[in-house]
């Protein structure tokens, strides 16, 4: 097998997908399935279609034209806000896309009159955690200029929490959401098919109220892909954690000493490390880095420490595994880790059943 891989366990990831389409949608909420920390890989996104999802989300156009052209069936959602430059593409490519900036909606429009499609907007609204979203107070006059432009149907409305500010998506913030959508209906006289509360940050409030309000929709990557909420990176019982294990393979294995000798300045990375005295060691190293991989956010599956990493190497503490030149070692993986993975050319990608 091709060193270092990750392998993608696509039943556990199907069993995933299908518990939490079942459980969201025992209230009435539709899950999009958030492929972007898996770069559009088409067999992924092809599970998450055969257990229930019918749209695909996405932040970049390139994984979604990469799912079309693998044959995935699915309505597409760009979920980063289209770049202006974008805007003929993004008509090209997705069905629907999160939009705060007039100026783009106004380009979107001209490309989807000249192409004679409907292109379906969800508008975001700013609730606090300072990412993508209109102010509240901005919402009204958007809209009516919205309403105006040709090309384009206003069918819902989003906004999105726990994520660049760590703001949790409680029940005040999507009863606010709720709020907001009612009043612009009784405003416009227009009905709003979509109201996107947000992620897999979602899931706590979800849980804990009798009532979801008018929110009928969430964006769900890290909890269909591993199992787990992400205010506190709790695992959702029932499902599983470890869909995706990334394995390495060890390229030295030696009796050094744990601590560095000589005067020190910076490592490559602009940091002066700190490294505790341990006596020597068996010190192995595998052949991945950070070029590859967020190696912080690794979990070794066996007897070993991680101590540090390069570029190109991590170094372990392989305690009493007595590790080998050619064996190979396991690690789980966490959504930074997962993404960064997915998106390394220099990572194969390994399906298992």
């Amino acid at each position: 097998m091709t060193n270092p891989r990750i392998e993608i366990n696509l039943k556990k990831i199907a069993h995933n997908t299908k518990t939490l389409v079942e459980l969201y949608g025992s209230k009435g909420i539709a899950v999009v399935g958030v492929t972007k920390a898996v770069c559009g890989y088409p067999e992924i996104a092809s599970v998450l279609v055969e257990n229930g999802i019918t749209t695909l989300g996405d932040s970049r156009l390139s994984n979604i034209s990469r799912m079309q052209k693998a044959g995935v069936k699915a309505r597409f959602l760009l979920l980063r806000s289209p770049m202006l430059s974008q805007a003929e593409e993004v008509i090209n490519t997705a069905d629907c896309s999160l939009n705060s900036e007039i100026s783009v909606l106004k380009s979107l429009s001209k490309f989807a009159l000249q192409l004679g499609v409907i292109h379906c907007v969800i508008l975001m609204v700013e609730l606090g955690d300072l990412r993508e979203g209109l102010m509240p107070d901005n919402l009204h006059k958007t809209i009516a200029q919205i309403l105006e432009l040709k090309g384009l149907e206003l069918v819902g409305l989003g906004t999105n929490l726990a994520c660049m500010g760590g703001i949790i998506p409680d029940e005040s913030k999507m009863n606010q959401l709720s709020s907001i959508a009612t009043t612009i209906e009784e405003k416009f006289g227009i009905v709003l098919k979509i109201i996107s509360g947000g992620n897999s940050a979602n899931y706590r409030w979800f849980m804990h109220n009798a009532g979801i309000g008018r929110v009928n929709s969430l964006r769900l990557g890290e909890s269909l892909l591993l199992g787990r909420e992400t205010l506190h990176r709790k695992p959702i019982p029932g499902l599983f954690t470890d869909a995706f294990t990334l394995i390495t393979e060890v390229i030295e294995a030696q009796i050094k000493p744990s601590l560095p000798f000589g005067d020190t300045g910076q490592n490559a990375f602009g940091n002066k490390p700190l490294f505790e005295d341990k006596g020597f060691m068996r010190r192995a190293l595998v052949g991945i880095g950070q070029q590859d991989v967020m190696t912080s956010d690794l979990k070794p599956l066996s007897n070993v420490e991680i101590l540090s990493a390069s570029s190109d190497h991590v170094a372990l503490n392989a305690r009493a595994t007595k590790l080998k030149v050619g064996q190979e070692v396991r690690f789980g993986i966490n959504y930074s880790a997962l993404l960064s993975l997915m998106t390394s050319p220099y990572v194969s990608k390994s399906i298992i059943e």
